[in-house]
């Protein structure tokens, strides 16, 4: 017992002596506050409304308003705000006073305009603001002193209460909220603290399990609701929550693992990117260095087979700007280094123009080109990034088309959709489908289904890869799908304004 009534006198001492401080603090940041803040912030306040009458009629001179215009905005805030206004012309005649008095003390104040200096509380090229005192009737006024935009004078005066006196009674107000506050206080502490141990003793062997994470034992909430109940209940409710969240970190462990799984694999995909770009530039290099050698050593005197190495070599350095321009570019694009330039467009006329521009192929590899599409469709992207999307597309169409049932062609429709506000273009080429396990990875870099990689096609195998990146900035999507007959490539466009 003895021990027990030793921590609730030690409990109800500290509680009381850490409730007085933060009480006696806040109150003395509130003096300190109140004494040197409040009369800064009180002039800085009226100032900003003397500035604002000036602003305004120096803005009704400047949109030509008429003097009775604005000798009745003057009129206003004298009257409503008890101000003294006077205004006048550069060559000194009064053009409007709100008090004829004030006229003497701007002349007063004009002839001693260098002893009038002190004081300033705000000032620019064409204005300042002044504390003054009127001897005549012993009270402070804030003055406004400015030339308007047309050199006119204008002056602004406005009555202040004694700040020092705000003051006083506001911190004497504080020294009674205080002293009030500390004695409600240790009245409450006494009888509250009655009852303050014993729960205070449950929550704490409550505590001592949770950091052994025994969640078992909880809070029994009193038939009082007061803050120790809702403290118990907080804690209850912690108890929940971190059994639920060591649950849940048990679960992240796992995905963690998983993670660091998925890492390691993203680490063997970017090795395996170093090596396709050696493998892509190890053949071309070689070819260019057994020619060019050839051609130093003079393997062949005929000119036609001079021109022949020339030739091999300059295709195949072609073949590697090609690589390395399209690897650049979408590198820029996946890593959101490449700014689009977005306009209205009609897709169908690119279209067309990606078929024009392949009628060669066509005509070699005998190739029909269907259209389903109207002839006009207006969208909204980047025409040059949108036309390597197509020629891709076109031209993956192209090398795989195949006869299939006497038939062999290319199919270019387009579907609108009127939910999202989208078109979706499609490319088909009768041939074979691709297996299905080839469905996601003809999207990497340097992929190809053929995995002997024939150069005689001329393809990189970053064609797909600038699809995906390309309409991944633009959050549309693409795909592939097997058909009966063959395959068939889609990516959606935006909607654009004709």
């Amino acid at each position: 017992m003895k021990k027990i009534k030793i921590k609730t006198t030690s409990i109800r001492f500290k509680l009381f002596i850490s409730l007085a401080m933060s009480v006696i603090v806040i109150i003395a940041f509130l003096i300190i506050l109140n004494n040197i803040v409040l009369e800064s912030f009180y002039l800085y306040t009226k100032q900003g409304a003397l500035i604002d009458i000036y602003e305004e009629v120096n803005k009704a001179y400047n949109t030509n308003q008429s003097e009775k215009m604005i000798t009745n905005i003057l009129s206003n805030y004298a009257s409503k705000s008890n101000y003294d206004i006077m205004l006048e012309t550069d060559d000194g005649i009064n053009l409007y006073t709100s008090n004829e008095n004030f006229i003497q003390t701007i002349n007063e104040m004009n002839a001693f305009r260098s002893e009038n200096n002190k004081n300033i509380i705000y000032a620019n090229k064409n204005l300042n603001i002044k504390k003054i005192k009127d001897p005549t009737d012993n009270v402070t006024y804030i003055l406004l002193s400015g030339y308007l935009d047309n050199n006119y004078n204008l002056y602004i005066r406005m009555p202040i209460s004694s700040i020092q006196e705000s003051v006083r009674i506001s911190n004497t107000f504080l020294y009674m909220i205080g002293g009030i506050t500390l004695v409600i206080a240790a009245i409450l502490i006494t009888f509250i603290s009655k009852r303050f141990t014993e729960p205070i003793q449950e929550l704490n062997e409550i505590a001592k399990k949770m950091s052994r994470l025994d969640f078992s034992k909880k809070f029994q909430p009193k038939e009082i609701d007061d803050e120790i109940n809702t403290l118990g209940k907080s804690i209850n409710l912690l108890s929940e929550k971190l059994e639920a969240t060591i649950q849940q970190l048990r679960t992240s462990n796992v995905e963690l693992e998983k993670d660091i799984e998925e890492k390691s694999k993203i680490e063997e995909m970017r090795t395996q990117f170093i090596s396709d770009v050696s493998h892509e530039l190890k053949t071309p290099i070689a070819l260019i260095q057994g020619y060019a050698e050839g051609l130093v050593e003079n393997v062949n005197s005929d000119e036609e087979n001079r021109q022949f190495y020339a030739n091999v070599i300059l295709d195949e350095a072609n073949k590697m700007d090609k690589l390395v321009k399209q690897l650049l570019e979408l590198m820029k694009l996946e890593y959101g280094k490449r700014e689009f330039e977005n306009e209205n467009f009609n897709i169908v006329e690119l279209i067309k123009e990606v078929i024009r521009k392949s009628k060669v192929m066509l005509d070699e590899k005998n190739i029909e080109v269907r259209m389903d599409v109207p002839e006009e469709i207006i969208v909204f992207a980047d025409d040059f990034y949108i036309e390597q999307v197509i020629t891709n597309y076109f031209t993956n169409a192209i090398k795989h088309a195949k006869e299939i049932f006497g038939e062999k062609y290319i199919q270019i429709r387009i579907e609108n959709n009127k939910k999202n506000d989208k078109v979706r273009i499609y490319v088909f080429n009768t041939g074979d489908n691709i297996d299905e396990e080839n469905l996601q990875r003809i999207w990497r870099r340097f992929y190809k289904i053929d995995s002997s990689r024939n150069r005689d096609d001329g393809g990189t195998g970053i064609g797909l890869s600038l699809v995906k990146a390309i309409m991944n900035n633009y959050n549309n999507e693409y795909g592939v799908i097997n058909k009966d007959t063959g395959v068939e490539f889609y990516f959606d466009l935006d909607k654009g304004k004709s």
